[in-house]
């Protein structure tokens, strides 16, 4: 993310502004990896954003005009703590969190993943149970258990049917259910250019014309990030030629 903020400062710098007829702006966010609170702030005193806008993510120098959106819930079950040798006086909370999770996997892999669209690289919408938390002992009934969940959508059709389901399974297994995130997927068009991301950038928070675009090689969550000198001085260019285009 760091050179997106480099190439583009680069290449303002090296801009001379008398021969553009449009101005530009800039905006540096931050906490663009779980919460978006950058730019969710910025929403709340932007209401001027230009026709076209840069999202500054890293894409290997490759042109993205779309993005898959995002559902993440946060669900919690309450069960009824005792020894586990009179597991009958108690109430597993994790066993029932795994039916919740089996019925929910078994509505996505019949309903969900069948629906696609192949302007996504994974032309459907995916499913991940990231994290499951509870119990407190080997020999306690477990009287809580916590899941995270997310959906990687295609479109607004797919959020409904998850956002169904996730409400008829709360009351059946009477859950807890949080939503953490909902962002829904966006395609548009930019000179021919199709190619989508998998992944959630802050261009799914805006609106108009946004290009995905930064440098490479794509490494994120892994260890010892990096990008290389030449992508970089490539999207120093990059970004100039749309400037001098668009500006």
């Amino acid at each position: 993310m760091k050179s997106g903020i480099a190439a583009i400062i680069s290449a303002v710098s090296d801009i001379d502004f008398k021969n553009l007829e449009k101005g530009i702006k800039i905006y540096l966010t931050y906490d663009e990896e779980i919460g978006f609170s950058g730019i969710k702030d910025v929403l709340k005193y932007e209401k001027d954003f230009p026709k076209t806008i840069i999202v500054g993510e890293p894409t290997n120098n490759e042109i993205l005009v779309g993005s898959k959106g995002l559902m993440e819930y946060e669900i919690s079950f309450k069960g009824i703590k005792t020894h586990s040798s009179t597991p009958e006086k108690g109430k597993n909370a994790i066993i029932t969190a795994v039916s919740f999770i089996n019925e929910l996997n078994k509505f996505y892999e019949e309903e969900i993943k069948s629906h696609k669209n192949l302007k996504f690289e994974i032309p459907y919408t995916t499913m991940n149970v990231g994290k499951i938390e509870g119990g407190t002992e080997i020999n306690s009934v477990p009287d809580f258990c916590k899941v995270l969940v997310d959906f990687r959508t295609i479109d607004k059709e797919a959020e409904r049917k998850i956002y169904e389901k996730i409400e008829n399974l709360r009351e059946k297994y009477n859950a807890e259910v949080k939503e953490i995130n909902k962002i829904s997927a966006f395609l548009n068009e930019f000179d021919g250019f199709t190619k989508t991301s998998n992944f959630i950038t802050e261009a799914s928070f805006l609106e108009n014309k946004r290009i995905i675009l930064g440098a490479g090689p794509i490494t994120a969550h892994e260890a010892d990030e990096y990008i290389t000198l030449d992508s970089l001085h490539r999207l120093v260019k990059q970004y100039k030629e749309i400037i001098e285009e668009f500006c």
